[in-house]
This record gives structure tokens, sequence and C-alpha cells, in this order.
């Protein structure tokens, strides 16, 4: 999990119980799995010892952080950033222990020592410490000076260096960790606390995670993915480490769980021995989506995953959540049903053929009805099968199956 480490962090860490710290960036209301990597590390640091502060940025999330990005983002509004840091406060405070001693986890939002301070005071009492060669030869600057860039985002480093300067001075806070993407703008912290407060501090970056394949960790079609369940059903959350390439669950284990080595090495050799149990991305999206969403979510999260492969499922689909289910079968082919026709019941042949396209005759689903071919919400039908508002899932929902594999969700309006 080590990208870059600034000399003498290490002894720093052995020699007394440090301090250290991560900015999030509250640009929106839930953190996503990208966020999980700084999270574990400050887990970690936390497990070692050591003393964690989670810095949520009330006041540089209204700046805009130009690292990695090759344009400026939209700034946001005092409404939406508070909205924002109180969300992701939340789920911070489900990865930490706040309440544990001397190296119990702080939150703490930089809005609240910006506020204070007025322009000309922070030129004259920062700016003047760092040379503008200095902040033209940070990555984050030389690959937008073709596109350009606003002062706002150029002086965004000077803002970050600020915060570990404050964090340093007011909480003894000696060590920044954060993504490779952070290195210059953490070392401007560093610099500015040798110059300003004649001080030592420390730097530790992770590597940005990708998948094997070189695309994007995190993404998937639907976007990110999001520590909020409400954004990300916990099924959604635990497809994703499920369906995970066998070289990205070699890596994702290590760095995302907090399994001891000697039980990942057994895990990786009896995935290795059979890899289409899936074992090893099992394991992934227990630990994971546990932490994250709780052993109740984790279960219906399996429940819903067997809805598709499992036996004995149709009791289990009556229970199913409205975007569970539509998170399962999303891309199948739905028709809409008037709800009102089912007051009476529909023939299964009618359903099938007529009010829907699930088949393109009567005879034709007269045919598969009566090979047993057809099941309505996982349960095998006959041709004299009357569909009624109890057969509804969810009170809206009827799910077909046509032979083994392919399905069709009807929904009443």
């Amino acid at each position: 999990m080590i990208h870059d480490i600034m000399p003498g962090t290490e002894e720093q860490l052995q020699k007394e119980m440090t301090a250290a710290y991560i900015g999030f960036d509250p640009t929106a209301d839930s953190l996503h799995i990208g966020s999980l990597v700084q999270i574990m590390t400050l887990v970690h640091l936390q497990r070692s010892g050591h003393k964690p502060f989670a810095l949520v940025g009330g006041a540089t999330g209204m700046v805009g952080d130009p690292s990695g990005k090759s344009k400026e983002r939209n700034l946001l509004s005092p409404d939406i950033l508070d909205h924002n840091l109180k969300c992701v406060q939340e789920q911070l405070a489900r990865f930490l222990d706040f309440d544990c001693g001397a190296n119990s986890a702080e939150i703490v939002n930089n809005y609240d020592w910006f506020k204070e301070i007025n322009f000309l005071d922070f030129i004259r009492d920062v700016g003047k410490h760092i040379s503008i060669n200095y902040m033209l030869a940070k990555d984050s600057v030389k690959s937008r000076l073709e596109t350009g860039m606003s002062f706002t985002e150029f002086t965004y480093q000077l803002v970050q260096g600020y915060d570990f300067l404050h964090l340093y001075t007011e909480k003894n806070c000696k060590l920044q960790l954060g993504g490779s993407d952070q290195w210059g703008n953490i070392v401007t912290g560093t610099e500015l606390i040798r110059r300003k407060a004649r001080g030592e501090a420390f730097a530790i970056t992770t590597p940005l995670i990708k998948k094997a394949d070189g695309t994007k960790f995190g993404k998937t079609e639907g976007g990110n993915v999001w520590l909020d369940s409400a954004r990300t059903s916990p099924y959604q959350f635990y497809q994703y480490w499920l369906n995970s390439s066998d070289d990205d669950a070699k890596t994702y284990i290590k760095i995302f769980t907090l399994m001891p080595k000697e039980e990942i090495n057994t895990l990786i050799s009896e995935h290795d021995a059979s890899p289409h149990l899936r074992v090893l991305q099992k394991a992934l999206g227990r630990d994971v989506t546990i932490r994250v969403h709780g052993d109740e979510a984790y279960n219906r999260a399996i429940e819903a995953s067997e809805i598709l492969f499992g036996k004995n499922t149709a009791e289990q689909l009556k229970n199913i959540e409205e975007r569970d289910l539509l998170a399962i079968f999303e891309g199948v082919p739905q028709f809409e049903i008037s709800k009102s026709e089912l007051s009476t019941g529909i023939q299964i042949i009618d359903l099938l053929a007529q009010k829907s396209e699930v088949f393109a005759s009567n005879g034709e689903a007269r045919r598969m009805l009566q090979s047993n071919a057809v099941s309505v919400n996982k349960l095998k039908v006959g041709e004299d099968k009357v569909v009624s508002s109890e057969d509804l899932l969810n009170e809206k929902y009827i799910l077909v199956q046509k032979g083994k594999k392919n399905y069709f969700l009807l929904k009443m309006v």
C-alpha cells in the first residue's frame, strides 16, 4: 500500500504515537470505494497505536483540488457542501474508533480555521513562504499550464499545505497520508511546516488502484461504486467484489480487508486449486460488504445473488427489495400491464402472448407451458395458471422465466 514515503517517516512511527491525517473531498454526499484505500490506511494506522485524523474539506471543497483533473470543477453552494460534509462524517465513523483513549480518531473540518482567516493575512503569513517556482514545479500545475488553470485552483496546494501546518501546530500532527496524486500537495505542507514553524513533518502516499486490465478501479457502467446504500445497493456493492477478476481479487483482499497474511495466502491457494468456486471473491465481498453495510445487508445481498442461480428461491423472491430486484434483472426485457386487469385474474397464455411479448403467439406459449418450461416468480406453472394480484412482487412486478436463461419482468402500472 506504499507508493512514496518521505525519509525519516518509518523512524518517526517507531519512535512514538504519531498523529496523522488524510483529507476527504466533500464533492458528493457519499464517499466511494476509491476512498476506501485511504480509509483503510487510517484503520491500519490506528490499529498500530497511532492517532488518525480524518479531515473533511469544508474550505478546500469550496476551491476544488486540481490534482489528476484535466479541467476545473464546478464550485458547490454552502448548503450542498454542508449536507455532503455531514454525510461523509457519518460514513467515516463506521470505520474508525472514536472512543479508544489516547489514539481515538478525530474528525476535523478545515472550514473551522479558514473562516477566521482573511485574504491579506493569508498571502502575507503563508504565501510568502512558498515561491511561485516551487508551485509551478508541481505535476498538478504543470499538466494544466497549456489548457489553463484559474488562480483559485493554483492556490489549492497552499490551502492544503496550511491545513497540515494548522494540524501540526494545534494537534501535533506530524504525518499526512494520501493517494499518490497528492504527493505534491502534501510536501508543500511539510515545506511550509519547515519554513514557518521550524518543524519536521512527514508524508506517505498509496498507489492509485487500477484493475488488472488497466481500467479504472471503482467504476461500473453505472458510474462510481458508492459507500451509501441509497446510491449503490448492498447487492450491487457485493456483486462488484464478487465479479472482480482473479488477479484483482488477489490484490484487493490485501488492501481492503484486515485478514492476516496467513489467512489470505490460504484463501489464494484454495482459489488457485478451484478457481470456478470463486472462494477468494466471496471472502473479499463478504468482508468488505459487512464492514461497509453490516451483516443484515450482506445477508440480503447473498439472498439476492441466489435468486438467479440458487434453488428454492421463490420465497426469497417475495422478500427481496425493489431496487435489488431491478438491479438483478437490469437489462432484461420489461413489459407494462395495467394493474386493474389483475383484479379478476389473467390467464397465463393471455398474459405472456397478448398482454406482453414474452411469446410471439398463443401456440408457442401453450407448447412451452405444456413442456414445463415456464416459471412465474421462480415457480413452474402450467397452462391453467391464472395470474392475480397475489402473484405480485413488491406489489407491482411479476418475474417470468422462459427456459433456463430467458427472463422477463412484467410491471403493473
